[in-house]
């Protein structure tokens, strides 16, 4: 499988008028086109400063990261949906577009593809506060693929749901991206989340972070994740991965 993106000895820090922290100490991973990979690691780490210098939000202090395709579309989706109130879910859904102005007729098309394929088609023209927490987070990842993302960067994306809830979202998600074949790199704290979801798990350090171990994911008749959690290795998984976070209770 071809790989879509190196990162090379990345660090980051963060100068205050006080010192100089480090968030990221170095962090070399290759990302396999077509792979969901799952980053973990202790509340504070750097996992969310990881992605955002990928999304050029942020900028690393050393290192490179290289993607291998020419000028790629990133798509970006934070913990909170961030859908606009007084929008509609089809005009929430074309936001991204209409701010790149890319609303053409083709794309629109793709969008309304999307909202049917996954169940929102009926709730176009409904706003926000009129769907469920999972239903806006449906909307807010259609809205990232809008764009025809190459690679997807979800932080956290399901944090802000009820535990029922986020199980069912991670299986629309997990669907969603499979099945529009997006390689995505995720950032969570839940463990479980990670085995079920991910290609690979990549374990980091306490910070300054780096990359402590690397978990390619084997599961009997891998299926969604909510199945994938029943799998026989998945508790050898969960207790190899806990073992090697840092985290002090």
């Amino acid at each position: 499988m071809n790989n879509l993106l190196l990162i090379s000895h990345i660090s980051k820090n963060y100068v205050t008028e006080k010192e100089v922290v480090k968030a990221i100490k170095d962090i070399t991973l290759s990302i396999k086109k077509g792979n969901i990979v799952t980053i973990v690691g202790s509340s504070g780490c750097g996992k969310s400063s990881l992605l955002s210098i990928l999304a050029g939000i942020d900028t690393q202090s050393s290192g490179t990261f290289q993607f291998k395709k020419e000028n790629p579309v990133i798509g970006y989706m934070l913990q909170n949906d961030a859908l606009f109130p007084w929008l509609t879910i089809f005009e929430n859904a074309i936001l991204g577009l209409k701010i790149q102005k890319k609303d053409n007729l083709e794309n629109i098309l793709y969008v309304r593809k999307l909202l049917k394929t996954y169940s929102l088609d009926e709730f176009s023209s409904k706003y926000p506060k009129e769907l469920s927490g999972g239903m806006r987070q449906r909307v807010a990842l259609i809205r990232t693929l809008a764009l025809k993302p190459d690679i997807l960067l979800l932080d956290e994306p399901f944090s802000a749901l009820d535990y029922q809830s986020r199980l069912a979202v991670s299986d629309d998600v997990y669907n969603i991206i499979k099945k529009e074949g997006i390689t995505t790199i995720m950032v969570s704290h839940d463990i479980a989340e990670a085995i079920s979801m991910s290609d690979e798990v990549v374990v980091l350090s306490k910070r300054p972070c780096s990359v402590k171990k690397i978990y390619p994911i084997h599961l009997t008749n891998k299926n969604t994740p909510i199945e994938n959690r029943k799998a026989k290795e998945f508790s050898t998984y969960y207790n190899k991965i806990w073992k090697d976070l840092d985290i002090n209770v």
